[in-house]
């Protein structure tokens, strides 16, 4: 294999390394090392878990496992609700124990269909997949007043309904002299902001200790994708903690705790997020723990306060945090983080390492979607500026191409000259390439340009919520989902569904098509290893690419396009015969054959 043979293979290598290996072999392990090389913590409060609850260490939040339901419907049939009702979210509080355990997500649905179920995402404990938050109270150390618990039934005035207009006001009297309100209010589309206030009538001082978790039952299914992260996460001490329930789960896995002034925690999925945040000027310990209870996976996030709060007779002291449960959509992020001032807010987006790149697409395909009204077009539109920006780069790249095809002849008379001795015609090339300053990955180089733009907009393809379900034209009704077309049962005229790795669709078709004509703009190599590698590899990335997100692959095939374009204008400006065709018949051997005879 000659010089030439190794760099263009080696590129094409690095290339995709630079596509999955990434996160995979040096992100993922990077940041499990930074993890560990942070301090835990431990908070020294001494109070008894819930009753009820899996034993839990002095000084921790109240864990909740209580025995499943039969149904979630059964569930909130059977405890009393407390509406809530916005042009976001519907659902319902839990009066018993106030928690917030009922939520769908009414903008979003369950799959393309207009008529298919909204997303539930809050759910009460003990249902299959429970997943809910509440706020409270502990008592410091000396107090023995009767606190509110998850058995405590809250008040609400009679035919309230939580809405963006209408805050809502809970109450309770512990007939100790204590009197307890939860003021709750929703803002900014998934917000919701709990001021809890203890009015103290008695005649002794109350010490209390706000606490506030998030709490979810059963591991949930995880796409498994290394491109993004699902699981239990927070903004602590000023940087990004995150635990896949794996690790947590695994015997001998500790409760992980940080102590931190500011930030946010709780559940991150592709889409959604439920995260507690405390008042951010409060010192709090944060605390990232797994229980079984019986069968079950009980994961909890939660923070209790480090200092109490003392209310003095005839006083009232008061604390409050917030709650974020929905979907994560950049700009209403962004508005809480700032509005709210919320300490590492938008990190609750994993925009990945390469967030320098993953950014800047997102906010150009949502600035140009909002321009064209599709997101579909914003991509090929949005290759077109890429393409424009690379210009100068494609230029110097093709250009040296067309010098290169150009000292073909001169190369076959090397190979003539020196038919057994393989260094001669390598160092004859190279002499070659110096003297007419061209370089031989020159070939490469587009494709080598296209791997960091692929993967900003593979990232942001994947995890942005903005382009779930989104449409382009035709067939394909959602650009984060793979074409649905498949070429193995003829794009639908056989009634039969092939296996996930023969979904070849006609859009990955048309990639790998014009990735092949592309090549073919070169001329065919005379070594055959890098032939066979010019013939194979469109191939390759057609079956490669069959399954990846439809706008990721209408992306490179319109890439591919007009690439071609460009190549073609560059060849001719510099005097360089534009064959395609004859390409075209020089690679397809049956056809070199027929046109020999």
């Amino acid at each position: 294999m000659n010089f030439e043979n190794k760099n263009f293979i080696l590129a094409i290598v690095l290339s995709m390394l630079i596509i999955f290996g990434w996160q995979y072999f040096y992100a993922a392990p990077l940041q499990k090392k930074l993890e560990a090389q942070q301090p835990a913590t431990q908070q020294t409060v001494e109070t008894p878990a819930t009753p009820g609850a899996p034993a839990r260490p002095a000084g921790t939040v109240p864990g909740a496992a209580q025995s499943a339901a039969a149904s979630r419907d059964e569930a909130l049939k059977t405890t009393p609700r407390l509406k809530i009702e916005t042009p976001s979210v519907t659902g319902s509080i839990n009066l018993q124990g106030a928690q917030f355990d009922d939520l769908h997500l009414v903008k979003y649905r369950e799959t393309i269909d207009p008529n298919s179920p909204t997303i539930v995402f809050l759910s009460p404990a003990g249902t299959p997949g429970a997943l809910f938050a509440e706020q409270g109270f502990i008592p410091a150390t000396g107090t023995t007043a009767k606190l509110p618990d998850t058995k405590t039934v809250w008040t609400a005035p009679e035919g309230a309904v939580l809405t963006e207009a209408a805050p809502v006001t809970l109450t309770w009297d512990n007939g100790e002299g204590l009197v307890f309100s939860r003021k709750i209010e929703i803002s900014d589309e998934y917000l919701f902001t709990i001021t809890q206030t203890v009015e103290n009538k008695s005649q002794a001082p109350v010490a209390l200790i706000p606490y506030g978790r998030v709490q979810r039952q059963d591991t949930p299914h995880v796409a498994g994708y290394w491109v993004f992260f699902e699981g239990l996460l927070g903004w602590l001490d000023g940087g990004l903690h995150e635990l896949h329930y794996k690790d947590l789960a695994a015997d001998g896995a500790a409760p992980e705790k940080r102590d931190t002034t500011g930030g946010w925690l709780g559940f991150t999925d592709k889409y959604w997020a439920a995260t507690i945040i405390p008042d951010q000027t409060m010192p709090v310990t944060a605390t990232f723990l797994h229980q079984k209870a019986g069968d079950r996976d009980i994961y909890q996030t939660d923070y209790l306060a480090k200092d109490a709060l003392v209310a003095q007779p005839g006083a009232t002291v008061s604390a409050r945090d917030q709650l974020f449960a929905g979907a994560k959509v950049v700009q209403t992020i962004n508005s809480i983080e700032v509005k709210h001032g919320i300490a590492g807010f938008d990190y609750m987006i994993d925009w990945g390492w390469f967030y320098f790149l993953t950014k800047p697409m997102f906010y150009l395909l949502d600035w140009l979607k909002g321009m064209v009204g599709n997101f579909g077009i914003a991509i090929l539109l949005a290759t077109v500026l890429v393409k424009a920006a690379v210009f100068p780069l494609a230029n110097k790249s093709y250009a040296s191409m067309s010098k290169m095809k150009k000292l073909q002849p001169e190369m076959e008379k090397l190979k003539q000259q020196y038919p057994d001795d393989k260094m001669k015609q390598q160092q004859g090339m190279m002499e070659l390439y110096k003297k007419e300053k061209v370089s031989p990955l020159s070939g490469c180089l587009p494709v080598v340009v296209q791997i960091p733009v692929f993967f900003s907009l593979y990232k942001v393809i994947l995890t942005s919520i903005e382009l779930r379900h989104a449409p382009f034209f035709g067939w394909i009704h959602d650009l984060s989902a793979p074409d649905p077309t498949t070429l193995f049962n003829l794009f639908g005229l056989i009634p039969w569904t092939p296996p996930n790795m023969l979904m070849i669709g006609i859009w990955p078709l048309l990639m790998g098509i014009t990735m092949w004509v592309q090549m073919r703009l070169n001329p065919t190599p005379p070594d055959p290893v890098q032939a066979s590698l010019f013939n194979w590899m469109p191939v390759i990335f057609t079956f490669m690419l069959g399954t990846f997100p439809a706008g990721l692959v209408i992306y490179w095939a319109w890439s591919n396009t007009l690439s071609i374009i460009q190549q073609s204008y560059i060849m001719k400006r510099h005097g360089t015969e534009v064959n395609i065709l004859g390409n075209i018949r020089d690679s397809l051997p049956f056809l070199k054959k027929k046109t020999a005879n």
